[in-house]
């Protein structure tokens, strides 16, 4: 994040982004209260920057916190339900080069019964954008990292010291 800004990208932390990175490379935080405000918030971030080259980073909290740890399965499932009927708006506040990534930053498996931490199951990745390749596997990365390596690709920073680029994957150059 503090790439981007040094390249003059803005870089808008929705949720607990600035708690996470101790408030380090972002232009704007943007607290939620739960993972609908997230989402609300992240499409007027989306709608606020729609013109300029950066990126909008959201943790939605409750998965993780309200019911992950908690292995609340019900809650857990109705939280994604209320997500993926969200997920026609993000879709329509993307500008035409906007690239949405979904994932975890680790497994929070809510039927784990054994102890309430964090769990070590892989976690998906979807990738979505006018620009991304249909049905493209990308396999089980190595690293979270490759995230972070793919995005500093598409914006044109520098490489990061960790993580495999997978832009050349995603992208279609005819689009």
């Amino acid at each position: 994040m503090d790439r981007l800004n040094d390249r003059d990208h803005f870089v808008a932390g929705v949720g607990k982004i600035g708690d996470i990175f101790d408030h380090r490379g972002l232009t704007e935080e943007i607290h939620t209260c739960d993972n609908m405000d997230g989402v609300d918030k992240t499409i007027a971030t989306m709608h606020k920057y729609h013109y300029q080259s950066g990126l909008i980073f959201t943790n939605l909290v409750d998965f993780d916190m309200v019911y992950g740890h908690r292995r609340n399965i019900e809650g857990y499932a109705t939280a994604l339900e209320k997500f993926d009927r969200r997920l026609p708006q993000l879709y329509d506040a993307m500008a035409h080069d906007d690239i949405l990534m979904i994932t975890a930053d680790h497994g929070c498996d809510s039927t784990y019964k054994i102890h309430t931490d964090h769990t070590r199951e892989y976690v998906p990745l979807l990738v979505y954008g006018q620009r991304v390749k249909k049905n493209v596997d990308l396999g089980t990365r190595e690293t979270f990292a490759d995230c972070g390596q793919t995005i500093a690709d598409l914006l044109g920073t520098e490489p990061l010291s960790h993580g495999q680029s997978f832009k050349m994957d995603i992208i279609d150059e005819c689009l």
